[in-house]
């Protein structure tokens, strides 16, 4: 009998828009963290980092055994490499992991430069075939985050056909999804003025749009489908839940989540599940979904990982988020004799069942204390953000607590 090779175990690398969420990937599984500087980032409005904070951030990381990635994957003008040159010296005396670069001409002057921090091909760089991996590989890329637009049978042939090189291949697996090619969109650009491939997107794909064909209504889209328009180009978002082991075996290197923008909520939840299918734990798809649909989120799609994109992919009737759960807040790592302390994110009632998720993945269900006990003695039915509360049980730092609501969330 043929005995099965043993599951890869590819790094998991997770988002950070702040110095804080960057801690909660880490507490909550992440193998590596990639997060961008005020500068050069394709998140403007993540919150990102100054220099300091991401010499800070790196440390913290290193002390735990994590990797920190740092984003300069804008497409920048002629007079703007100085600059990213000297953010990435910086970073390069910060001891940065890599360094995630869509532009080709960076690649050149970080080399001519002497930076010897690896580097890292952006998704924005929209790599779909072997010989584009192979090219950035001459040019000395360590890892290409290959584009979304690929099938799994079409990831396989890339990982076979670069296997030999040493090259890391990186894929993401979860998150928002733009609706244009790899991101690369001008709609923002022309309808607002800010610039998305220079990380100022204002998601104009989520807006609400009536179409009138002029000569044949209809054709395409009605004229009005309802009072509410339609959201043409509102994509759901990406879950690859059900690709773990098979991309794994295909030989990805890093399965990627996105989200610099999102909560810390989004952050412990997301990664905690693909920790765990990593890891090897069997979740059924209907249990995944049921723990993905706690975060904000369009719906989940697989993208064009089965070979298309079918109309099931987008979300035309609303482009809010839905979420099945509130996040009301987390245990902090102050130490008391009896019990824990739980910085309140959102209203917490007295008596109230709330679902509690740690950072080894383990989910439970308390009872808050009646009446609620803040951490100066006080009495209260119900406390609310920023303050602190004492619970009776005994939980882990950084554990989060959310009230569940029960919603369909068909992937």
């Amino acid at each position: 009998m043929k005995i099965k090779e043993p599951l890869l175990k590819p790094e998991l690398t997770a988002p950070a828009g702040t110095y804080e969420k960057l801690v909660w990937a880490a507490q909550y599984g992440a193998d590596a963290v990639y997060f961008g500087t005020d500068f050069g980032s394709l998140r403007a409005y993540a919150g990102n980092f100054t220099l300091d904070d991401a010499a800070k951030g790196i440390k913290f990381l290193h002390k735990n055994g994590k990797k920190g990635f740092v984003t300069l994957n804008i497409y920048p003008f002629s007079d703007e490499y100085d600059k990213l040159l000297d953010i990435a010296g910086n970073l390069q005396d910060a001891q940065a992991d890599a360094l995630i670069v869509s532009d080709i001409g960076l690649i050149f002057e970080l080399k001519k430069a002497g930076i010897k921090t690896p580097i890292h091909i952006s998704t924005q760089a929209n790599t779909t075939s072997s010989q584009a991996v192979l090219a950035y590989r001459q040019l000395g890329a360590a890892r290409v985050n290959l584009a979304r637009e690929l099938s799994l049978e079409q990831i396989k042939q890339i990982c076979k056909d670069t296997l030999q090189t040493g090259v890391e291949l990186e894929v993401f697996v979860h998150g928002a999804v733009c609706f244009s090619y790899s991101g690369r969109c001008a709609i923002s650009d022309y309808l607002t003025g800010r610039k998305a491939n220079r990380g100022e997107c204002t998601h104009p794909c989520r807006w609400e749009y009536y179409i009138v064909e002029e000569k044949r209504p209809g054709e395409y889209f009605p004229v009005f489908e309802d009072q509410r328009g339609q959201y043409l180009f509102n994509s759901k978002d990406l879950a690859l839940f059900e690709f773990v082991e098979p991309l794994a075996q295909a030989g990805v290197t890093s399965f990627k989540i996105e989200g610099r923008m999102k909560s810390v909520h989004y952050i412990a939840s997301v990664i905690s599940l693909y920790r765990q299918l990593i890891d090897g734990k069997k979740i059924s798809s209907e249990d995944c979904l049921k723990l993905l649909s706690r975060v904000k989120n369009r719906g989940y799609s697989t993208g064009f990982m089965k070979g298309s994109i079918t109309p099931d992919d987008y979300s035309y009737e609303k482009s809010q988020s839905k979420s099945g759960a509130v996040f009301v807040g987390n245990i902090t790592d102050e130490k008391i004799e009896q019990g824990s302390i739980c910085f309140v994110r959102n209203k917490i009632f007295a008596g109230e069942k709330l679902e509690v998720l740690t950072p080894a993945g383990e989910i439970s269900e308390i009872t808050t204390p009646n009446p609620l006990k803040t951490i100066d003695g006080e009495s209260t039915e119900f406390i609310n953000n920023p303050q602190k509360i004492v619970l009776e049980q005994k939980l882990p730092a950084y554990s989060i607590l959310r009230r569940v609501i029960e919603v369909s969330n068909k992937k």
